[in-house]
């Protein structure tokens, strides 16, 4: 009877242990190792799994979002370069965050062969195929709404392809920040909204002579929580069933923008 136990454990531990090790060929899949302030405070890199090595590694990113500022809702190519380095494999993890709280920020799409998105979208890490690769482009969506200056932060790591995690050199980098394109003042929407914070009913107090306008509710990562049409007459937005937090609230109006931010209670 031992004999038996003993052998379904083994048979048990053969599965496992080939999901672990594919699992780590491939990029971790424990998320959150960018190097950022929002992945530990900045601790969590590929040192979880690789360390002690030195191979003249260094990373940069290169972003196709202008210095004068990202475009809302706008899909941008993002390459992940490790230079200078004499390691035989390679990995990477980026992330994009808010600088006023370390929020993650926008969305990735990876390339379906040299690299894989991770955490919903917010990380973006290689594959078992990109591993042998020093370079990789992907595409970063800014939010929807202007959530303030964004900054990228890579993590990478350069291997000998033993497969142990001893004789790896960790290398981290990040960008300089991106804040959100200003519109022209033609363009610019003014209105008043109250009261801030909000308890259950958010008013919308439009200028003079707009009438009707879109209106939608982002949380701070950009994702859109509800949109509605108010009127000058009806310009009551309901807010009791969102959670306690920091929201930004949108107005289109005959093509105007303008946009707030306010605080659920």
């Amino acid at each position: 009877m031992k004999k038996s136990y003993i052998f379904k454990f083994i048979l048990f531990l053969i599965p496992v242990s080939a999901f672990v090790l594919m699992s780590n060929s491939g990029g971790r899949i424990a998320e959150g190792n960018s190097g950022s302030p929002g992945d530990g405070g900045g601790e969590n890199t590929c040192s979880k799994c690789h360390s002690g090595g030195n191979f003249g590694a260094t990373v940069a990113i290169q972003t196709e979002v202008p210095t004068g500022g990202y475009a809302l809702n706008t899909s941008y190519g993002i390459q992940v370069d490790i230079n200078g380095s004499s390691g035989s494999k390679h990995g990477f993890q980026i992330t994009a965050e808010r600088i006023s709280d370390n929020s993650k920020v926008g969305t990735f799409a990876d390339d379906g062969v040299d690299n894989r998105i991770v955490s919903g979208g917010t990380h973006v890490t290689h594959t078992s195929t990109g591993n042998s690769k020093t370079t990789w482009n992907f595409n970063w969506t800014s939010p929807t709404s202007d959530v303030g200056a964004v900054k990228f932060y890579v993590a990478a790591n350069a291997a000998n392809g033993d497969g142990n995690t001893t004789g790896d050199q960790i290398v981290t980098a990040s960008t300089g920040n991106f804040n959100v394109l200003g519109l022209a003042k033609d363009y610019q929407l003014d209105f008043a909204m109250f009261p801030n914070p909000s308890v259950d009913y958010l008013t919308v107090q439009l200028p003079s002579g707009s009438l009707e306008a879109e209106v939608a509710v982002f949380d701070i990562t950009g994702r859109l929580i509800k949109n509605a049409t108010i009127t000058s007459n009806s310009n009551k937005i309901d807010v009791q069933n969102l959670s306690t937090g920091i929201y930004v609230l949108k107005i289109n109006s005959e093509g105007k923008i303008g946009s707030k931010q306010f605080i659920k209670q």
